[in-house]
């Protein structure tokens, strides 16, 4: 098992490393962008991720691929989704995976996701700015996505006095999350 959380947050640092050196405009999303922001209050409260999102520009694509082959990631684009294996062999699960900046993950979401730009730098990557990615995360509203919200929420990062930040639809999304801390 710990061999495995390495291999993910491996796979992050060379990704963030190789885009970096190529000047690639990238932000890390998802899982480890929550676990970046948590740390920065509590690390024991750190919940592991499975796999490494990053935001991209549509644009940069190409050089992305180039970047990251250069760290042995294979571009691959399956069941409409972008991503970068772990090198040729490698399944889905490990893999880099792409979100498009400024486009919808899913037609049905109410807010497309957000620029690289709207990014700061974290330990060793870029990571979304907290109100980006609770933006993010109250747009998708999966039930891991409300998972990562409530760490944030327990840790102190965001609170009620957010709501106004966001359209109606979200604020209320986190409210409903304020109000059912435990699930």
């Amino acid at each position: 098992m710990i061999r495995a959380v390495e291999k993910v947050r491996e796979r992050l640092l060379r990704a963030s490393a190789a885009l970096e050196g190529a000047g690639v405009p990238y932000a890390v999303v998802g899982g480890n962008a929550v676990a970046a922001w948590v740390a920065r209050v509590d690390e024991a409260a750190v919940r592991n991720t499975q796999d490494v999102d990053i935001v991209l520009r549509r644009n940069d694509l190409n050089a992305a691929v180039a970047a990251l082959a250069t760290a042995g990631f294979v571009y691959r684009h399956s069941a409409g989704i972008d991503m970068f294996l772990d090198g040729p062999q490698a399944r889905a699960r490990d893999a880099v995976h792409v979100v498009f900046a400024g486009e919808k993950i899913r037609s049905e979401y109410l807010l497309p996701a957000p620029d690289v730009s709207e990014s700061e730098p974290a330990a060793s990557y870029r990571v979304l700015t907290l109100e980006a990615l609770v933006r993010m995360k109250l747009t998708s509203f999966r039930d891991k996505d409300r998972t990562h919200l409530r760490d944030l929420l327990e840790v102190g990062l965001i609170d009620a006095s957010w709501k106004p930040r966001f359209p109606a639809e979200l604020a209320a999304r986190l409210q409903e999350l304020l109000d059912t801390p435990d699930g």
